[in-house]
C-alpha cells in the first residue's frame, strides 16, 4: 500500500509517516498543497492523508482537483477542524473519510486500511495462497501452522505478491508499491528483499522469478 501524507506541521507529518511505515506501508510526505499536487500527478497513491489548512494550494482545493481529475486514490482529511459542519464540508468537497485532530493512531491506521480496501478490487481481509496466510490487520504471516517473522518491507512485498493472485509483478511494480519515493530504482533492494523473503518462507519455494518480467507467488 502506498500513502501520501500532506501535512504542514512537520513533526506531526513525519511522526505519522514513521507509524504508517511500521505497518508495512510505503509513505511519501509533503508539507504544502502545491507539492501534493505535483506528487499525485506522477504517482499512484492508494490513500492521500490530507490536512485542510495547508500553505500554497489549500487542502480543500487539493481535494477538489483530485476529484475533478478522477484520481483513483482515496482521500482521508486529517485536520483540527473537527466540527460537524467542517466534516460535512470536507466530505462534500470530495474526501472519502474525515478524522479530526487530536486522534488515536490506531484509528488512523484502521481508517487508512479501510480506504485502501475501497480503492482496490475486493479481496478477503486475510489473504491465502498455497499454504501461505497473510493477515494485514494483525501483521502476521503463517506458512501452514508456522508463524513467520518478517520485516515491514518483506511483509509489504509478500502482500503485493499475494494481492496479485498469481499475476507477475515487475521489480518496478514492487518498488512502487512497497517503497517510498526515496528508494533508488537502480539498487538491488527488490532482489535482496525477495531473496530474504524466500529464505524465511522456506521450502518448497513459493516465489517464482520470471526472467525479464518480475516475480509471482
Amino acid at each position: 500500500m502506498r500513502v501520501l501524507v500532506v501535512e504542514d506541521e512537520r513533526v506531526l507529518a513525519d511522526a505519522v509517516a514513521v507509524g504508517l511505515r511500521r505497518e508495512a506501508m510505503a509513505v511519501d510526505v509533503v508539507y504544502d498543497g502545491d507539492t501534493a499536487l505535483e506528487h499525485t500527478a506522477v504517482n499512484d497513491y492508494d490513500v492521500v492523508v490530507l490536512d485542510r489548512d495547508l500553505p500554497g494550494t489549500h487542502g480543500d482545493d487539493v481535494a477538489r482537483t483530485l476529484v475533478n481529475e478522477s484520481y483513483n486514490g482515496r482521500i482521508l482529511m486529517l485536520t483540527a477542524s473537527g466540527g460537524v459542519q467542517d466534516k460535512v464540508e470536507g466530505l462534500t468537497i470530495g474526501a472519502d473519510d474525515y478524522l479530526a485532530k487530536p486522534f488515536a493512531f490506531a484509528e488512523l491506521i484502521a481508517r487508512v486500511r479501510a480506504l485502501s480496501r475501497r480503492s482496490a478490487p475486493p479481496l478477503p481481509p486475510v489473504l491465502e495462497r498455497h499454504d501461505i496466510t497473510l493477515d494485514p490487520a494483525n501483521h502476521r504471516v503463517y506458512r501452514g501452522d508456522r508463524e513467520i517473522s518478517l520485516t515491514p518491507k518483506e511483509f509489504a512485498v509478500l502482500q503485493v505478491l499475494m494481492r496479485a493472485q498469481g499475476i507477475v509483478v515487475s521489480a518496478e511494480g514492487l518498488l512502487e508499491k512497497a517503497w517510498d519515493e526515496n528508494a533508488d530504482p537502480f539498487t538491488n533492494v527488490v532482489r535482496v528483499t525477495v531473496m530474504t523473503l524466500r529464505k524465511k518462507l522456506g521450502d518448497p519455494p513459493v516465489i517464482q522469478t520470471v526472467p525479464g518480467a518480475g516475480y509471482r507467488l
